[in-house]
């Protein structure tokens, strides 16, 4: 796997763990955790700018969003009992499809 797509997954991971953090800093009201988010979310940017080195924009920031967006939506079901009825497990298929489409068929 190209470094770049390493990157990228790392920072998708990133955008995870910052999702979480925002959810537990309370409107950043608890230091700690709110310096912890922000720590994470810069890491997340940092590693998606150096994935864009070598992906096209558009791949790397919808991949990006992708893992971000499906990954906290996942967890919210798992760790916070969040809904998982069909409609909402099959548009999160969706979004994975997507980012493994982006991944798959890149050129980078």
């Amino acid at each position: 796997m190209n470094m770049a797509w390493v990157y990228l997954l790392l920072a998708g991971i990133c955008e995870i763990g910052w999702a979480f953090g925002l959810k537990y800093s309370e409107g950043f009201t608890k230091p700690l955790v709110s310096i912890v988010t922000v720590v994470v979310m810069i890491l997340s940017f940092v590693l998606l700018a150096q994935a864009m080195k070598q992906l096209p924009l558009g791949t790397a920031y919808a991949t990006w969003t992708g893992i971000g967006a499906a990954g906290t939506a996942i967890l919210g079901m798992v760790f916070l009992n969040e809904p998982r009825d069909l409609l909402r497990i099959l548009c999160l298929l969706l979004i994975i499809a997507g980012v493994l489409g982006l991944k798959f068929l890149s050129k980078a």
